[in-house]
Formats: structure tokens, sequence, C-alpha cells
């Protein structure tokens, strides 16, 4: 069976060690889970403003001008905070912290573990599985596919 040299951990790295990588990397996921999220309130904002848009359209055409220029002027096309729509939250927390993170990130596994991902669960894995039984194969090719 093939080594799977890119998740084992190399000689010398203690256990405190593979932890705190583990943990690292689970900060990393939840950055990762709050971009996504991010980048879903950019869409969900930039929907809403589009579609308040054009409900103020009909609220003018169906005769109501006082209150679809009420809404026009104090909603359709607004900064969502000072200064900003979405995307400049977006391109500030990518271009800063985010960018930020994946390097610092980046930079520790380079120096502890030579670039290794995901030491601490493929070790989990390794403890888990039912080795040698079907669906517990320690990577695709073990399994044939």
């Amino acid at each position: 069976m093939a080594i799977d040299e890119e998740h084992v951990r190399p000689d010398g790295v203690d256990d405190l060690t593979v932890e705190a990588l583990g943990n690292i990397s689970e900060a990393l996921e939840a950055v990762e889970v709050a971009r996504g999220h991010l980048y879903a309130f950019h869409r969900m904002s930039g929907t809403a403003d589009l579609t308040l848009g054009k409900g103020v359209d009909q609220l003018r055409e169906a005769g109501h001008t006082e209150l679809a220029d009420r809404l026009q002027t104090a909603l359709v096309g607004r900064n969502v905070l000072h200064g900003r729509w979405t995307f400049q939250v977006v391109e500030e927390y990518d271009d800063g912290y985010y960018a930020d993170f994946k390097q610092l990130e980046q930079e520790v596994r380079d120096a502890l573990v030579a670039v290794r991902r995901h030491l601490y669960e493929a070790e989990m894995k390794e403890d888990r599985r039912t080795h040698g039984r079907p669906g517990h194969e320690r990577r695709p090719d073990a399994a044939g596919g």
C-alpha cells in the first residue's frame, strides 16, 4: 500500500505541535465559512437593492410617486456601511484579514511540518478507521478507485 507522505507527521514533530496546527487549520476553516457568509451577504444585499428598485418603479407606475420617491432617495443604492457597498466590504476583508490569515497559516505549516496539511485529521482517521475493512481505506487508490 502506498504511504500517504503528505499526511505523515515529519520526524521530530510532537503531539502538541500537531494539535496546535489542527486548531489553526480549524480556525482557518471557520474563516472560510465566514467568508462564504460574507459573500452571501454581498449577494443578498445586491439582490435586495435591485428588487427594491423594481418595487419602487412599480409604486411610481401605480401613481404612488411620493412613497416611491421616499424609498428611492432613502434606500435604493444606499451604502450598507459608512461609505461602502458590500463589494467594498468583501474586498477589504479578502485583501486584509483573510489574505493575512491564509498567508500566516501557510507560513506556520511551512516552518513546522514542510507544508503538510490536515495532519491532526489524518492521524485521527488512522486511529478511528477499521483497518482492512471496505469503506475504511486510507486513500482512494487503496480501494481500487
